[in-house]
């Protein structure tokens, strides 16, 4: 599958068969605008150890038939281009080592990824831009991953390089699985993604992190199921154990919750089930394995999703149901409100870098931030102000829509932005009968540190008095992970990715008291 800026552009079916004579790649495939193109028939042929060896595509772009068949002979490339009824012919000299590639069609680095799973960082490898000329490929470093799909788990190895193609440089990634077949190829400065249909699926997902004896497990929903992770102590238990429910912060996240490389959710996991709890995570729904839908899904309903975790926990043996906590990172801390305050089996719920105030005021704190650090005049960000609380109050009143354009009210109507406006942690509170627990970053820029101190105060002002903690850690951000600024434009910055020992540790000791 090819996609150009999110938009799915074209297709492509590839072959990698080993032949008496050494590789065949073969493939077709079909682009549309801005390519415009349809393959009809490429082959790419290579010696048994990547030698290239010829190369032959029919093809119409925009209407009109080309041909190009490329024969190599040592260090030199002849490839005969036929346009309509013209045909030329070109000859290069080229590195016989050279990798075949052809523009606009994908197929071909099959060969690529074959040759990076033994090529170190560092090293350069030649190759022939069909019918261009010959350019550079320099090999940068090598992470692996884990890919999870419907059929199985795939190793992947990902390697980033750069092309010097007329000396511009530019960056690719490439991805290939234990067999050093393609994976994924992306382009970023172009908005360029191909991947494999495996993981192209929506059901796919990279595992950012996992424990020896993690299980993968299945939770009934209203009308659906949740795909999750539970983690559990490395030793075995004697007898039944507490539990802590994850719930991801806003947008499309799974159940690791990555955020600029740094799985908040699953290290929280991680920290949890080696202190000696049963750790339930998932992808929300309609995200990544989970079913269900995404769309105009409210806090309510994420709040009946963790309900079903809560109750797919007290049906298992190795949890002790009168022992099951709620820990929510930014707005999921809201959704574990709204459980608790519904689910009686919840023993304690702590708030991970959490709202303290309503969503309209919310949005307000986040945009006089924003406009804080532009270049503009006071007159220009009152102004700004000013047409933000006009939208807040349309969009919770339903009135003065005729003010708006098209683009502005289709935000205005939308019926998310105006659950999450609606939504006050105050009532919330004032309906949770648990212990609660605070954690914020001192240097968290989204969920400003004053957040958990009106989250405290609310929390201690039920009646009667209910135990409320806050921690607060020094030089944290939203992620919950070491900070310089604690600004979203620094977080893919961070050398350390991952989340604070602090943070993690303040929900620990608070566990462990709570659900002793």
């Amino acid at each position: 599958m090819i996609f150009l800026r999110g938009t799915a552009v074209g297709i492509e079916q590839a072959s990698v068969s080993r032949v008496p004579e050494g590789w065949q790649i073969l493939s077709t495939g079909r682009l549309a605008q801005p390519f415009d193109l349809v393959a009809r028939r490429l082959e790419v042929r290579y010696t048994a150890d990547w030698k290239p060896v010829s190369f032959s595509i029919d093809t119409t772009v925009r209407g009109q038939f080309q041909r190009i068949i490329t024969t190599v002979d040592g260090s030199t490339a002849t490839s005969d281009i036929t346009a309509g009824t013209e045909t030329t012919r070109k000859t290069d000299t080229i590195n016989p080592s050279s990798v075949l590639l052809p523009n606009a069609l994908y197929s071909p680095y099959e060969a690529l990824a074959a040759l990076l799973r033994t090529a170190p960082s560092g090293s350069t490898l030649p190759a022939y831009l069909i019918p261009v000329g010959s350019m550079d490929i320099r090999v940068g470093d090598s992470t692996t991953e884990q890919i999870q799909t419907t059929a199985r788990l795939i190793a992947t190895k990902r390697t980033r390089v750069t092309m010097n193609i007329a000396n511009a440089p530019t960056e690719v990634n490439i991805w290939a699985d234990e067999n050093g077949r393609l994976l994924r190829l992306t382009v970023p400065a172009q908005g360029l993604d191909v991947a494999r249909t495996d993981i192209a699926s929506v059901a796919a997902r990279q595992v950012a992190i996992s424990r020896p004896n993690d299980e993968a497990v299945r939770i009934l929903a209203n009308g659906f199921s949740l795909a999750g992770t539970l983690s559990k102590p490395a030793e075995p238990a004697k007898a039944p154990l507490p539990a802590v429910v994850l719930i991801g912060d806003a947008g499309p996240t799974d159940r690791d919750e990555l955020i600029a490389g740094i799985p908040v959710l699953g290290q929280l996991a991680g920290a949890l089930a080696d202190a000696g709890f049963v750790v339930l995570r998932y992808d929300k729904r309609g995200i990544g394995q989970s079913g269900g839908r995404a769309e105009n899904v409210t806090l309510a309903d994420y709040a009946d999703d963790a309900r079903a975790a809560v109750k797919f926990l007290t049906s298992r043996k190795d949890v002790d149901g009168k022992r099951i906590a709620l820990a929510g990172h930014g707005e999921g801390g809201l959704v574990a409100l709204m459980t608790a305050a519904l689910e009686k089996r919840v023993a304690g719920v702590a708030l991970l870098a959490t709202p303290g105030v309503s969503g309209a005021e919310l949005v307000l704190q986040q945009q006089e931030r924003a406009l804080a650090k532009m270049n503009i005049s006071e007159a220009e960000k009152q102004a700004r102000i000013a047409m933000q609380k006009r939208i807040n109050e349309a969009a919770m009143t339903g009135k003065g829509l005729d003010q708006f354009t098209a683009d502005i009210r289709r935000q205005v109507e939308d019926p998310v932005f105006q659950n999450m406006l609606t939504t006050d942690p105050a009532k919330l509170m004032a309906r949770v009968r648990q212990p609660i627990l605070v954690v914020q970053g001192e240097l968290d820029t989204q969920i400003a540190p004053s957040n958990a101190d009106r989250l405290a105060a609310l929390a201690q002002a039920r009646k009667p008095p209910l135990p409320a903690e806050v921690a607060k850690v020094p030089g944290v951000n939203h992620l919950l992970a070491m900070s310089v600024t604690g600004e979203a434009d620094e977080y893919e910055k961070l050398p350390l990715k991952q989340i604070n020992p602090a943070a993690s540790s303040a929900v620990v000791e608070w566990l462990k008291k709570t659900l002793k």
